[in-house]
């Protein structure tokens, strides 16, 4: 099996943009671990229990909130129960929670790799975020993971946030690239429903940047990051080759997957096709019930819908799609009109297709969903 996720539901506030599911009341912590603890052992007996685990992901939420001890009561468990062969154990921090002994301890509980959410070091965008940390806590933050020895790590940046102009971006990139990060993710700001910004950007209260402008921004992400030696090998991510994520590529390999935690997602082959399936997002329920009837929205996918989703997520990818594999595993070949479209596209710059392996350029990351629905769109 290719990985295991662990979602904790809780952060001090919420941030602005954020549709995750978790609550803010910190006395639910130490229960939460103890039902954590019952799901992953109520699950013992399961067919994927026997596959070896490749990698393990702890997020939330803002799994720093946690404590060692709660965070080795999750291991213990994760042991009994699997066959934990991990070569990756990343866990998501936020940077008002880092200090070097905490770090220490996580290093000593087994996670090799951490996941900061820094986002931004301007104060009125991290204002505008409502994020719980400051500029001078993310710069300390980011000192402390090279003082502690990970050998990798990721740090998140947003772009294409209102009021934010190019001039800030770069500034920005620049800031973290003091750090040497081997990792960056960075993503465009997304306006969900339901969420602080999207109930502000209804009311006319905000308005976002314009597309024209979000695409700027991505240009420069690209530009600078790949300046500095940073690979994009995925449309908001970007690694000093060797570094990638092992766990989030898996993802987009269509690799099994397991989720423990209210509103965790899970997918699993089942040899004719595969199932997805999430828990209730339901923190008041899953302290109460008995596990048999925490799953929800149960879907059964078939080769030809999977064949569609592996194109979607490998066209992110540097690595792109390969062809010839997608015929021997889910069945699925091109029809003409699809041939003759990326012909077209491979002219125009935006499609690479060699031998059995079909990629889009760098150009056509820029366009990547676009191209991705017109291609299936042509089946």
């Amino acid at each position: 099996m290719s990985g295991l996720y662990i979602h904790i539901p809780f952060c001090k506030q919420a941030c602005s943009y954020c549709d995750f599911y978790f609550l803010t009341r910190q006395q639910l912590r130490e229960p939460f671990v103890d039902s954590l603890v019952r799901e992953i052992e109520n699950s013992r007996g399961e067919g994927y229990t026997e596959e070896p685990v490749k990698t393990v992901y702890i997020g939330g939420g803002t799994p720093s909130l946690l404590t060692e001890n709660q965070l080795s009561r999750i291991f213990d468990a994760l042991r009994h129960v699997f066959d934990i062969q991990a070569e990756e154990v990343t866990m998501e921090l936020n940077p008002d929670d880092v200090t070097i002994d905490y770090l220490r301890q996580l290093r000593n509980l087994g996670i090799n790799r951490a996941s900061m959410g820094v986002q931004s070091f301007h104060p009125e965008i991290l204002q505008f975020m409502h994020r719980a940390h400051t500029r001078e806590e993310a710069m300390r933050a980011l000192d402390a993971l090279q003082k502690t020895g990970f050998s990798t790590y990721t740090a998140d940046l947003i772009y294409g946030n209102p009021g934010q102009t190019q001039e800030m971006l770069r500034r920005d990139i620049r800031q973290l690239l003091e750090y040497n990060p081997p990792h960056i993710s960075a993503y465009s700001l997304t306006v969900e429903p339901n969420t602080r910004l999207g109930k502000q950007v209804d009311l006319g209260r905000i308005s976002p940047p314009d597309d024209e402008e979000v695409s700027v921004h991505f240009d420069i992400v690209t530009e600078e990051l790949g300046k500095a030696g940073l690979r994009q090998y995925e449309i908001s991510n970007f690694a000093i080759p060797g570094k990638e994520a092992v766990h989030n590529s898996n993802y987009w390999r269509h690799e099994n997957y397991i989720g423990f935690g209210p509103s965790a997602h899970s997918f699993h082959w089942d040899g004719h096709g595969a199932v997805r399936w999430k828990n209730k997002p339901d923190l008041k329920a899953y302290l109460e019930m008995d596990f048999s009837g925490i799953r929800e929205d149960h879907e059964v996918l078939d080769l030809h819908s999977l064949a569609e989703e592996r194109l979607m997520l490998g066209l992110r990818t540097v690595w792109g799609v390969n062809l010839e594999r997608l015929k021997s595993r889910y069945g699925y070949e091109l029809n003409s009109s699809q041939t003759e479209w990326i012909e077209i596209q491979s002219g125009a710059g935006n499609l690479v297709l060699n031998k059995y392996t079909l990629t889009l350029t760098k150009q056509g990351f820029r366009i990547a969903d676009l191209l991705t629905v017109d291609l299936l769109s042509r089946n």
